[in-house]
């Protein structure tokens, strides 16, 4: 498929992990869209991937907020994968296998997703798409671009533990968020000059009282370390074009409170018009810079 040019200014556009935050992106792209700047290239981390997948297909904003109550429900994480537990307390017996080890059944969310995308492919999408995963064996944030895009999606967000990992081109891929919750680097790799960054803060646990609680406080201790040393430093080496969002949200946001959409997508838009001004500022110098070396 042959990708038309967008128009006008440009960003790199880059989501990263957060569950239902994520949603955020959607108000984000609306305050782009409204201030006429389009997106050039989409990357997504997580549950960042999902949203990046309808801003790369062009979905609006109606769209993309009817798919994301539909599709981030507690159903997704439903059915139990009964082997998997049986793995977890007598692997010896049962022979412990960590390229197919999960807690969870991924059919409810694979046929989620594939309602969503069909047999969508990354790289016929209109905008550029980076969907990034984690490879287990060793680490390295894997940047796909290529292939079946529920596929990736299911990679992106496969949680440890959770789901088993996804089996792709001799890796074991896990959820991106491992490697980098916010992948900016993917879009410095592929020569972008103006970067929006939408970031999440993982949530701590107020009252640790079971495993679940205890693991997931464990994970947002990590997620959001990593997240502060990787924007320390492509900050450092990225600053002049590189716009940071971080949506701030006075209420509460659960893992599935898909009520909450409309607020969530409002306090993306509301950050986004904050950094307007300095947007377009990056975005006019960027010109300048562009025009001073054609002439």
């Amino acid at each position: 498929m042959k990708r038309e040019p967008v128009r006008g200014p440009t960003v790199t556009l880059v989501i990263g992990s957060g569950s239902v935050k994520c949603a955020a992106a959607i108000g984000v792209v609306k305050a782009l869209s409204d201030a006429g700047i389009g997106i050039d290239r989409v990357v997504g981390c997580s549950g960042g991937a999902l949203f990046a997948a309808g801003v790369a297909l062009g979905f609006d904003a109606a769209r993309m907020t009817d798919i994301t109550v539909r599709t981030w429900t507690r159903k997704m994480t439903s059915k139990r994968n009964n082997m998997g537990f049986l793995r977890l307390l007598a692997p010896k017996l049962f022979g412990f296998q960590p390229d197919s080890f999960g807690l969870r059944d991924d059919g409810p969310m694979l046929s989620a997703f594939r309602e969503v995308f069909g047999q969508q492919r990354i790289e016929d999408t209109p905008i550029p798409l980076h969907i990034t995963a984690t490879d287990f064996m060793n680490g390295e944030l894997v940047d796909i671009t290529r292939g079946d895009l529920v596929d990736a999606i299911r990679a992106s967000v496969s949680l440890p533990l959770a789901f088993a990992p996804v089996k792709r081109e001799g890796r074991l891929l896990v959820d991106g968020y491992m490697a980098d919750p916010l992948p900016i680097s993917v879009a410095m790799k592929n020569g972008s000059r103006v970067i929006v960054a939408v970031g999440f803060e993982s949530p701590y646990q107020d009252n640790i009282r079971s495993a679940g609680r205890f693991a997931a406080q464990l994970s947002a201790i990590l997620a959001n370390n990593l997240q502060k040393s990787r924007l320390a430093f492509q900050s450092a080496v990225h600053h002049s074009e590189m716009i940071l969002i971080l949506p701030q949200f006075k209420q509460r946001v659960r893992l599935f409170d898909t009520d909450k959409v409309p607020y969530i997508i409002e306090e993306g838009e509301q950050a986004a018009l904050q950094q307007l001004p300095y947007l377009h500022a990056l975005l006019d110098a960027d010109r300048e810079r562009l025009e001073s070396v054609t002439a």
